[in-house]
């Protein structure tokens, strides 16, 4: 079919208007006058004209001038292409039927266009009408002990079938709905429960792609999957899908900020589309990101944006458009972080299984008359299964497909259990204020201190077969950062050693003299291709643990004896490998402790690390527990301390590991890792720049950002420039144009908030309960958060990422901290230097 725009060249008849307007009633009124003038054309059917006749166009409804125009280009194409048969009754003119007032008002109709013989089709279909209301109406957010996923199952089978039975993207988006509308922890777990459960009984094959786009991800952080998707390929895809151009994007990205708030709104303005969409399915959006990460080379850019020009014009309606574009930016910011993604599943696969699994489940309304004491035990033990197996082999792909076929059992820490070249998520040490806190944790217990080295945690796999792998703390693969560590593996490795698991610290050092260097040496070393020869910069590996020997899991020995194994079966290179160095003690021992921590200082030393050596639980008085809360009451009158385990715990934070940093001192201030989220300009000399600057803690429950203070200490001149360059609202860098959904921070309007990318390091003079920030609100005091007074930045961590920065969990167990040594103090004061902080 010729093009309108054609039929006006070949028509030299036709006067170009002055002012053309470039509505969809000028075009129309185009086509009638051009049929006035230039052709005859075929009048509308009698239904048609019986059902329009005595109306002028300026009378008519949007559905009415639709089908009429409609009518009328049909008539004129078949005219012009000389069809000159009756039509075939098979092949009449037919109208889809609108959807209800309810759903669209005043929406043009969806109309579509059968040419004669010919099978071409022009379908004009409205955008707002395509949305599934299949999975919309399903109500996710129920009790996962009421809802019954069999009463939906069959009507989304029957509207996937057209997909080829896969499972639909609107239902998880459905999900995405609910979850970010809600800060209930309960109703986020919920909701991914029951969502998980439709996929494991209607769909089970979509189920792992499900998990990977919820936790916003496509490979485990040991696999380099990165999307390298710009900005511009996003905006380029916005303006042709939904047409807009620079001046609309700008002004609609500089209203909402969000990039996925910007694809709903134009996808909500989106009155038509040329094509009916291709309804996305869970499998097809996880295979495009895949293909767009795995697409290199020569022309991999016009490819890339072609993958996400047809991802948002398949997507129906303004959230499917609002959740695929926060996927390709990576930041889906549901609140469905690890830890609650794996409950989910733990409770979802207790209930539901696939239709051809035969493991045994547990009946929702049994469970729904036991007492909330005994529902929290059936729950936590299903938990602890699947986040212990995650936490030694974090791998989806691995993790799912066992679940499919046994469900929750003890059989997956051994089919998900540790393994060679896959990191294990490391264990952590808890934060001690000082010496004496440290001395009085572990009263009575035999410890060891270890030298708490400024470099960089080190995973170190090696198999018989000698391929050596290398992991840092985030899981992330650096085999070929360290070259010359891999060449020394087999040196150290000593004979009665076929295959090991290594944890150590890699530090920068003089190799002549040994001499430590800090971090920031380290940082400047190549990260990729690195070849020994080219190498400027030494390393010293400094051994501390061993998880896995000659095929076996060490991880439920005591540390005293996978210390032991360590120093027994490897070899000391100096200046290449040793061990860290370390001191046995008790509490008893305070004056040698402080003396070994000293000499960590005086070696260049973070700090020292402090380690439970043998199982030892003693039935003794603890005024803390070993959160930082309140004793643990238990019915004898004695309190008991909770046991600290000499195990190596994946992904833990525990009680058996202490730090004790400098920065923890007596003689220095306390330290958070804080997320800088947004400032405003300077004043005076500082109104090039970006002061005070807007600081946070993470939620790890909600994975939201909370407010905590206001920075604006510490700061050099150099700083602020760069600081400026690198949160440029000019070149739309690194910044959001209002508050993210996912920040939280009831205070004044900022001048720009960024983009979450840094921690800082930040000291301060202590905690205050305050009623602007949102920090731990809730942990502290019921409708108020925390503050820091006088916090003064110390330095960019660029060995952590936004997700391991201080939690609000841990600024609660600071203030805590604070609160039992200091005078009681009431809460207005507390209220008052909350507002001081604010001045």
């Amino acid at each position: 079919m010729a093009s309108p725009a054609k039929k006006r060249k070949l028509n030299p008849s036709t006067k170009k208007p002055s002012a053309p307007s470039k509505g969809l009633e000028y075009f129309f009124a185009r086509q009638r006058e051009i049929n006035g003038s230039g052709s005859s054309s075929k009048p509308p059917s009698s239904q048609e004209n019986s059902s329009l006749s005595g109306q002028t166009d300026e009378n008519l409804t949007d559905e009415e001038l639709a089908r009429k125009l409609q009518a009328e280009w049909d008539a004129e194409v078949r005219s012009t292409n000389q069809i000159t048969a009756p039509p075939d009754p098979a092949e009449k003119d037919t109208v889809e039927q609108p959807p209800s007032a309810s759903q669209t008002p005043q929406t043009p109709v969806p109309t579509k266009v059968d040419l004669g013989k010919s099978k071409t089709t022009l379908s004009l279909s409205s955008a707002a009408a395509t949305e599934d209301q299949t999975a919309a109406s399903i109500p996710l957010d129920e009790s996962p002990l009421t809802f019954d996923p069999s009463k939906y199952i069959p009507q989304l089978q029957a509207a996937w079938a057209n997909e080829g039975g896969d499972a639909s993207y609107a239902l998880l988006t459905r999900c995405f709905v609910l979850v970010s509308s809600t800060q209930s922890r309960i109703k986020i777990v919920d909701t991914l429960v029951n969502c998980i459960r439709i996929l494991i009984e209607g769909d089970p094959s979509s189920l792992l792609p499900a998990v990977w786009l919820a936790t916003n991800a496509i490979s485990p952080p040991y696999i380099s999957m990165e999307l390298g998707l710009g900005g511009s390929a996003i905006s380029k895809a916005l303006k042709q899908v939904c047409g807009l151009d620079n001046r609309a994007l700008k002004i609609l990205y500089n209203k909402l900020g969000d990039p996925g708030d910007v694809a709903f709104e134009a996808k909500k303005k989106q009155s038509f589309t040329l094509r009916k969409p291709k309804p996305l399915t869970i499998k097809g959006v996880f295979q495009s990101l895949v293909k767009i990460a795995k697409t290199q080379g020569q022309g991999s850019g016009d490819i890339k944006q072609r993958i996400v020009d047809r991802l948002l014009q398949d997507a129906r309606g303004g959230e499917e458009s609002r959740y695929i574009v926060r996927t390709l930016c990576q930041h889906l910011r549901i609140g469905a972080v690890k830890t609650t993604m794996l409950i989910a599943m733990s409770r979802a696969f207790l209930l539901s299984k696939p239709p051809a699994a035969s493991f045994q489940t547990r009946d929702p309304q049994e469970l729904a008359k036991l007492k909330k004491e005994d529902l929290a035990e059936v729950w936590a033990k299903a938990e602890e299964l699947v986040k212990a197996s995650f936490a030694r082999h974090p791998d989806y792909n691995d993790l799912v497909p066992v679940l499919l076929e046994i469900g929750i059992s003890e059989e997956l820490l051994i089919r998900c259990g540790l393994t060679l070249h896959i990191p294990l998520r490391p264990m952590l040490g808890s934060i001690t204020r000082d010496l004496t806190e440290m001395l009085t944790k572990l009263q009575g217990r035999d410890f060891a201190c270890e030298y708490k080295y400024d470099g960089q945690r080190a995973q170190i796999h090696c198999d018989a077969q000698g391929k050596v792998s290398i992991f840092s703390r985030h899981l992330e693969l650096m085999t070929d950062k360290y070259p010359d560590l891999v060449a020394l593996v087999p040196k150290f490795r000593g004979p009665d050693v076929t295959s090991l698991i290594m944890e150590g610290e890699v530090v920068a050092v003089d190799r002549a003299t040994g001499e430590l260097k800090n971090f920031q040496t380290l940082t400047n070393r190549a990260r990729k291709d690195v070849a020994i020869g080219s190498i400027t910069i030494d390393v010293c590996l400094f051994a501390f643990d061993l998880m896995y020997l000659n095929g076996q899991p060490l991880l439920d020995r005591s540390f005293r004896e996978r210390r032991d194994m360590l120093r027994s079966l490897f070899v000391e290179i100096p200046h290449h490998f040793t061990w860290v160095k370390s001191l046995d003690a008790t509490s008893q021992d305070s004056e040698l402790v402080l003396e070994f921590f000293k000499s960590a200082l005086d070696a260049k030393c973070e700090g020292i690390m402090v380690k439970i050596l043998d199982p030892s639980p003693l039935p003794v008085s603890d005024p803390v527990d070993n959160n930082g809360d309140t004793p643990t009451v238990i019915t004898t009158k004695k309190s008991r301390r909770k046991p600290l385990l000499p195990t190596y715990e994946p992904d833990k934070r525990l009680d058996s590991w202490l730090k004790v940093k400098k920065d923890y001192s007596v003689s220095t201030s306390e330290t958070l890792d804080l997320i800088p989220i947004a400032a405003w300009h300077g004043q005076g000399r500082k109104s090039k720049w970006w002061s005070p600057i807007l600081l946070a803690v993470r939620n790890e429950q909600t994975g939201s950002l909370e407010a905590v203070c206001k920075c604006m200490s510490g700061f050099t001149d150099a700083f602020y420039k760069a600081n400026r360059e690198e949160y440029d609202p000019d070149q739309q860098k690194n910044v959001h144009g209002k508050k993210p959904a996912f920040v939280e921070y009831d205070g004044g309007t900022p001048d720009v908030w960024f983009e979450p990318k840094e921690v800082w390091e930040v000291a301060f003079a202590d905690i205050t309960v305050s009623p602007t920030y949102t920090a731990a609100i809730g942990l502290a005091r019921e409708d108020k958060g925390l503050s820091l007074r006088f916090p003064r930045f110390l330095r960019t961590r660029e060995d952590k990422g936004v997700d391991e920065a201080s939690s609000s969990e841990e600024l609660a167990g600071l203030w805590r901290k604070q609160e039992a040594k200091a005078p009681a103090r009431t809460e207005e004061a507390e209220e008052g230097e909350g507002d001081e902080d604010e001045e």
